[in-house]
């Protein structure tokens, strides 16, 4: 068995530190928030009616926790579900107008078109398509999700680089060759950054949809406790949202640093 140098121990224990500490000053910002928020609900300068306090917030969730996990099942569903197709079209889309120029003139300005449009005007129209279902939510999901992916992986082909492509053809690399070892290495770090662009997008993205139309969902639960005017549960499905969020794009980090090893490495050569 190999033992582990002191180094090596030694600068774990002190890149640990680095990341504890520069934690620090977005904790403190979000625990002196949630304190004046809670100072100012129990005061009475903001209504409860107008905005909950934390601690009811915290209440709501863990009274309702068992309804919000199952509707939160449902929405993680649409969104993993439409955020995989997402990536798919993207791929395919950026793949075909890379290679193609004549694709790319064509159809770059129809992505963005795509997004200028906005998704809850998109969702009535999908709902009348798709019924209410789980369809037309991962259909949104996929709209909203697939350009920043696209959008990263363009660049990610066009910053390879060029000595490499012709050192690959002077060894007589096909175009897929080329493209698998050059282009698809080139492309992982832009890549990686759409698709934490697009893990945000997409659990926003389905409950929008759901807010329009369905039987079940996180957006058909917010819509049930706003009529209710039941504001402490619908600000504990709003926190359920953002951890959902945050762990997607948490997951994606995990995913790039397995991926892409070197970058990992190459980190503390930037200090």
């Amino acid at each position: 068995m190999t033992e582990k140098s002191p180094n090596t121990t030694r600068d774990k224990i002190r890149s640990s530190g680095e990341k504890i500490r520069s934690g620090l000053p977005a904790v403190t910002a979000l625990v002196i928030i949630v304190a004046v928020w809670q100072i100012l609900c129990t005061t009475g300068v903001i209504p409860a009616f107008m905005l909950p306090s934390p601690a009811a917030v915290i209440r709501a969730l863990v009274t309702d926790f068992p309804t919000i996990f199952y509707h939160a099942r449902i929405s993680l569903t649409e969104s993993l579900i439409g955020l995989g197709l997402g990536i798919l079209l993207a791929f395919l889309m950026a793949t075909v107008m890379d290679r193609f120029r004549l694709m790319n003139r064509a159809f770059y300005p129809l992505l963005i078109i795509t997004q200028t449009i906005p998704t809850i005007a998109i969702a009535p129209i999908l709902v009348l398509w798709m019924g209410f279902g789980m369809a037309p939510k991962i259909a949104l999901v996929v709209i909203t999700t697939f350009f920043p992916i696209a959008v990263g992986l363009l660049d990610g082909y066009r910053s390879v680089d060029e000595d490499a492509v012709n050192l690959l053809r002077a060894m007589g690399a096909s175009r897929r060759q080329i493209f698998r070892h050059a282009k698809v290495p080139a492309s992982l770090g832009h890549f990686f950054s759409g698709l934490k662009i697009s893990a945000s997008y997409a659990v926003v993205g389905a409950v929008v949809s759901e807010w329009l139309g369905g039987f079940e969902g996180l957006g058909v639960y917010m819509t049930r406790v706003k009529k209710a005017y039941a504001f402490d549960k619908m600000f504990a499905v709003i926190v359920v949202i953002i951890v959902i969020s945050l762990l997607l794009m948490l997951l994606v980090n995990v995913i790039r640093n397995l991926v892409m090893p070197w970058e990992k490495v190459q980190e503390p050569a930037q200090h």
